[in-house]
């Protein structure tokens, strides 16, 4: 870690500051360092040795937060290093490392707050400006032509990758995940619903200042083409730990889509939204479970674990059984 930081301090100008490694969550595989100056959070900075990644990934990443951000959409902006590239390429532990140095997202996370929204201001806000932010970066993928591609959704979920992915014994959940693919092929692909996307926005990247309300999202690190709607089916289905408390299955999707609702109020303040995509919800709602049972077979497989089929069963099954809303309301 020392031979990290030392190397930080030589790209950026960082010698007076104090670095704090950032507290790991299920599924990262980054080393995050929070960077603070004076006793107030400045920068993080993060070091990247994925086998599945190269330096074009990073750059295609940091690329797209960079215009993001320079064309006033919510996020943290990446920092260049006084070189002024967005990507140093290091040595880190013997392995090729790839260091990005990014603003400190103001605000804090709900969770750190004990998911109370700021006083004196309404929780509706809060639902409005999450789909309101999101809304300013699909408005400005529309419309980004990049110098570095990122992965199309179908570049890792595809029938041979993902049949190779899941045992052989899940036979009815290979089955239902082939349908479903089926229907996303099918799906069109035309600039107004088909962009770079976050494909991780929950509550967990972005900081809200509880001062004013406004939100600032980080974390690109799995951003990718896909369809715009893949980012609103997963901010459908994260509102569910608003509901849960309501144990009637009817009126608790009924309160699902009061969140939402006020989301897309938002997220349409930015830009639009054919009611054709919206429609059809629920399959991009089964895209994002798809995309939870893929991410927890592949941490099994990188820690050399066997899958508990318990940790992906509620998903599994809402596919294989074809229940919709992931769930909810059943």
């Amino acid at each position: 870690m020392n031979s990290i930081l030392m190397q930080a301090k030589t790209l950026y100008p960082l010698e007076d500051c104090a670095f704090t490694p950032a507290a790991g969550h299920e599924g990262g595989r980054n080393q995050v360092f929070i960077v603070r100056y004076n006793g107030e959070n400045k920068y993080v900075l993060r070091v990247s040795a994925l086998d599945d990644r190269n330096e074009e990934a990073y750059l295609a990443e940091t690329e797209f937060v960079r215009y993001l951000a320079q064309n006033g959409a919510p996020v943290a902006d990446v920092i260049p290093s006084i070189r002024g590239n967005l990507v140093e390429r290091m040595e880190a532990d013997g392995k090729t490392a790839y260091m990005s140095l990014f603003a400190y997202a103001k605000g804090m996370l709900i969770s750190d707050n004990g998911y109370r929204y700021r006083e004196g201001a309404p929780l509706e806000e809060y639902f409005h400006n999450t789909g309101k932010a999101l809304g300013a970066i699909h408005r400005l993928s529309k419309t980004y032509t990049p110098v570095y591609p990122r992965p199309d959704y179908f570049d890792k979920y595809n029938r041979a990758y993902l049949d190779r992915l899941i045992p052989d014994d899940f036979g009815g959940l290979k089955k239902a995940v082939a349908e479903r693919l089926d229907a996303f092929h099918a799906l069109p692909r035309d600039k107004s619903v088909y962009g770079l996307v976050h494909f991780d926005f929950s509550d967990g990247n972005y900081h809200i200042d509880m001062k004013t309300g406004e939100i600032t999202v980080f974390d690109f690190d799995n951003c990718m083409n896909c369809w715009y709607m893949f980012d609103l089916a997963n901010l459908w289905l994260h509102n569910e730990g608003w509901t849960r408390w309501e144990t009637d299955p009817g009126k608790r999707l009924a309160l699902m889509r009061q969140c939402f609702d006020l989301q897309l109020q938002g997220y349409k303040a930015e830009t639009d939204l054919t009611h054709e995509m919206l429609e059809k919800l629920p399959l991009f709602i089964d895209m994002v479970l798809i995309e939870n049972i893929v991410d927890e077979l592949e941490c099994c497989a990188r820690e050399g674990e066997e899958l508990d089929w318990e940790d992906i069963e509620d998903a599994a099954e809402c596919l294989i059984q074809g229940i919709p809303w992931a769930g909810i309301g059943q």
